[in-house]
């Protein structure tokens, strides 16, 4: 049964609907931190370290792409006995990756950490809008690197988290991450574990393996046979109470990853909620585990098949961050500037135990005028211009911005000389309380049903919106389809302000009476990201 009706208005309804954020600073704090970190190590080399871990990067992706699953594993350990090359497999349990040196984890630092941060903090900001009252108290963080999940977990909850256990298999990686957080406030239990093996070793109570939260970010892509992936994937699940969070590059072989593994974990908990509901009915029992199935929070708005299986195009998102001091001197190449923003194209999925929530839908009852109803229902006192009112409007102050506040140099200096620096960190934890109180708030969109969501850049023309989703098809949310849409002013003048205004992965209200059309196939020409002209040039 769905819940009450909940009643959105037309502001509540694009700040539901906003999920995407613009372009991200990296919190002082960790930038601090790298800075500190790069400062230490002093390597004469790091730039040519830098280069050498992004090409590193692209041969395990073209590896990965050219191997047959079934030779994959095989080839990764005869490629693991050469000096040359930095691949790990450890057991058949997917602890592997790449073997991170003291100078390939200073390469990363400087150069990969504040992107993979900011996906994972864009990711973790959705399912907390989304998820009311979700405050992960156990965290597990699967290949966890130098730390970047924990760092965005002490972002977006920065109080609940009590105890977090790291799977790293690099140990200079575990060290880098130690160091990193060094002379942070308030930090939970941390324990450090070389595989998911040595995790289940020693932790003998099966009841405290269980984690509320689960990330595995950027990892599973450097595994090379699709068995292991797999077999990593199912024990994450088995450690997770409520949350599983898996994200990817994203690329063709990063969706596809995310693909497959969303689709094995449906598909298993689909088959355990059929045997019980058997068992259920032969014992003569009508009540389920509320832990009992699975259903995705986000990025899809259902638990069907993905309406993007072979049509040539992939699910991902992406996330602008600005450019911090150290990705600006070690990504530079010699007469070549860097741009002060980046763009990190990634693919997520997360699950939570549990089936769908069912909720009312968006545009259930609300009443949506046209262009035409909206003039003719204008006052004679409405069409009256106060004209001081209508210059003061055209106005638009523009606040003097300090250069130095962009993560300068001199910013972060100028931050480790103060003397009272020391309250900035229970300022930005105190700042994070206010946008958690606003969000429980204000109105949000429910995982429960009634959200598209828009998984290519929306096309502008003239007065039409062009959206390409994927929405719901059933009230339950058990099965999806792809939809484009096209939103015009006439029409509905308030749903084509909030289409110009929707961004790359936000929502879309829907409503349960629309007619459902059929499966609209993809077309490659409408989905390409060069044409968006709100993201700019890109990389």
């Amino acid at each position: 049964m769905a819940n009450a009706q909940k009643v959105f208005t037309v502001e509540t309804l694009r700040s539901a609907a906003k999920q995407s954020l613009r372009c991200l600073v990296v919190p002082v704090r960790l930038r601090r931190a790298i800075k500190k970190y790069l400062r230490e190590e002093d390597d004469p080399h790091i730039r040519k370290k830098v280069r050498q871990l992004s090409e590193s990067f692209q041969e395990i992706k073209d590896t990965n792409l050219q191997l047959p699953e079934t030779t994959a594993k095989s080839l990764a350990d005869s490629m693991n006995s050469l000096e040359t090359k930095r691949w790990k497999i450890q057991t058949v349990y997917g602890d592997s990756g790449l073997q991170y040196r003291d100078g390939e984890t200073a390469a990363y630092i400087a150069s990969r950490m504040p992107a993979v941060f900011s996906v994972c903090y864009r990711v973790f900001i959705e399912i907390r809008r989304r998820v009311p009252g979700f405050a992960p108290t156990r965290v597990l963080d699967f290949g966890a690197g130098t730390g970047s999940g924990f760092w965005a977990v002490k972002e977006v909850w920065p109080k609940s988290v009590e105890k977090v256990n790291i799977v790293e298999p690099s140990q200079s990686m575990q060290r880098a991450g130690r160091n990193l957080i060094q002379g942070l406030k308030d930090l939970p239990l941390i324990h450090g574990y070389t595989s998911l093996l040595a995790l289940n070793k020693e932790i003998n109570k099966k009841s405290e393996r269980k984690h509320d939260l689960v990330i595995a970010s950027y990892v599973l892509g450097e595994i090379p046979s699709l068995k292991d992936r797999i077999t990593v994937v199912r024990q994450l699940w088995d450690l997770t109470d409520d949350l599983l969070v898996l994200v990817e590059p994203g690329t063709p072989h990063g969706a596809n990853i995310i693909s497959q593994m969303r689709s094995h974990i449906l598909w298993m908990e689909k088959r355990k909620l059929r045997k019980l509901e058997k068992k259920m009915k032969k014992d003569g029992k009508d009540v389920l585990d509320l832990k009992s199935g699975a259903h995705i929070v986000a990025p899809c708005p259902h638990d069907g098949k993905c309406p993007l299986e072979n049509t040539g195009k992939y699910c991902h998102f992406v996330q602008r961050l600005q450019r911090t001091s150290s990705q600006r001197s070690y990504k530079r190449t010699k007469g070549v500037p860097l741009r002060g923003f980046e763009d990190e194209k990634f693919c997520f999925v997360a699950f939570r135990r549990g089936q769908r929530p069912r909720e009312s839908w968006p545009l259930d009852g609300m009443k949506l005028e046209t262009l035409k109803e909206r003039r003719a229902n204008k006052k004679p006192e409405d069409l009256e211009i106060d004209y001081e009112d209508f210059i003061k409007s055209q106005v638009v102050e523009v606040p003097y911005i300090d250069p130095r506040a962009y993560d300068s140099d001199t910013m972060d200096e100028e931050e480790e000389e103060q003397e009272g620096g020391e309250g900035t960190d229970e300022d930005e934890e105190d700042k994070i309380e206010e946008e958690i109180e606003e969000e429980e708030e204000s109105e949000r969109a429910s995982v429960g049903g009634g959200w598209g969501r828009i998984i290519f850049p929306p096309f502008r023309k003239g007065k039409q919106v062009t959206l390409d989703m994927c929405v719901p098809t059933k009230e339950d949310g058990s099965e999806g389809a792809f939809e484009r849409r096209v939103i015009t002013k006439s029409k509905n003048p308030d749903l084509h302000l909030q289409a110009k205004k929707s961004f790359w992965g936000d929502l879309w209200p829907l409503t349960s009476q629309q007619e459902s059309g059929k499966e609209k196939q993809v077309d490659a020409e409408w989905c390409r990201p060069d044409q968006d002209q709100k993201w700019g040039s890109w990389p």
